[in-house]
């Protein structure tokens, strides 16, 4: 038995989100804890999973904090390491009226990208790796040499050990050197996963296709990936699977604040679904119930602020599928 459900190597900083205006009329900031992968992993381990986190921190009071909210939600942190010389990366989090955002990244370095492979090869975190069922991962971790040898370094132990490998690109140009870097990469993920998640806009881009199947259909030409989930915001959300496509519309609410870590938030779902359920001979009523549970989640999240320390419980999602 492998003692860890699921476990995801990558960033891991400071969301710095809007939270009103001072008397003055200055903008405040509220100094949450974020990162996609931790976000699906807060998301997993709200809903009873056993995890773990591989990255990297600075040896700074915003280290402090993420490595206490990670493990006050309950996700092993034995594979955090700590820069005693990069601080923690920051993003400044602009939300738009609708709830859309837009981000200003500090991290020219950040510590999250100082990761190495000497450190994924220390028996502590290959240990780590070679003990879970399912690894996650996306590209942040692979934006620049050192941490993409860490990277891929990880994903080489986890297909070693018999481990389900799931991929997020979370693309986010304004840390990459080039769009075709970024490709680059994207493919290297692609090649290498059982689950894909991607985004509407993100498989667009990749695919240079504007609907969603012929998108499927392209990467499906040229990678073997079993379960392929395209996440549509308003849209809602599909997955292919054998030569089966379903779509579930979304769970709209009014009371929507921001989109902060939906997509991480589905992405959880997804896995504790795999998780409880396994890979193979899914059928469509059970892709239905997989998407409907993770759109309403999602949905969920889109009425809080910040994602990682509010994940919303087995109860809040199913009363809202009810609802």
């Amino acid at each position: 038995m492998k003692k860890y459900d699921v476990v995801a190597l990558g960033e891991l900083l400071i969301d710095f989100t809007e939270n009103g205006k001072s008397n003055q009329g200055n903008p405040l900031f509220e100094a949450n804890p974020g990162g996609a992968p931790c976000n699906v992993l807060a998301m997993l381990t709200k809903l009873g999973h056993k995890t773990a986190f591989i990255g990297k921190v600075g040896e700074d009071f915003f280290g402090e904090q993420l490595r206490d909210a990670i493990t006050e939600v309950g996700i092993d942190a034995k594979g955090l390491c700590t820069d005693k010389e990069i601080h923690t990366t920051l993003a400044m989090v602009h939300t738009y009226p609708d709830g859309d955002r837009d981000f200003s990244f500090y991290r020219n370095p950040g510590a999250d990208m100082m990761l190495n492979k000497e450190e994924i090869c220390e028996d502590i975190i290959k240990d780590i790796i070679k003990d879970t069922k399912i690894f996650h991962f996306g590209t942040l971790s692979m934006t620049h040499e050192g941490v993409r040898e860490a990277t891929k370094e990880a994903i080489r132990i986890a297909e070693e050990s018999g481990a389900i490998v799931s991929f997020d690109p979370n693309l986010r140009p304004p840390l990459w050197n080039s769009l075709d870097e970024a490709k680059e990469q994207v493919l290297y993920g692609l090649k290498h996963c059982h689950i894909l998640k991607i985004s509407d806009n993100e498989i667009q881009w990749l695919t240079g296709e504007e609907d969603y199947t012929a998108g499927v259909n392209w990467i499906r030409e040229r990678y073997q990936i079993p379960l392929i989930l395209v996440s549509m915001g308003k849209e809602g959300s599909r997955a292919y699977y054998n030569g089966t496509m379903v779509e579930v519309k979304p769970f709209l609410q009014k009371n929507t604040i921001e989109t902060t870590g939906a997509g991480d938030t589905f992405c959880g779902c997804v896995l504790h679904y795999i998780c409880e359920h396994g890979m193979e001979g899914l059928e469509e009523e059970n892709l239905k119930e997989m998407l409907t549970f993770a759109n309403a989640a999602a949905s969920v999240i889109t009425t809080r602020k910040g994602a990682l320390r509010v994940m919303p419980t087995r109860d809040e999602i199913q009363n809202l599928q009810k609802n």
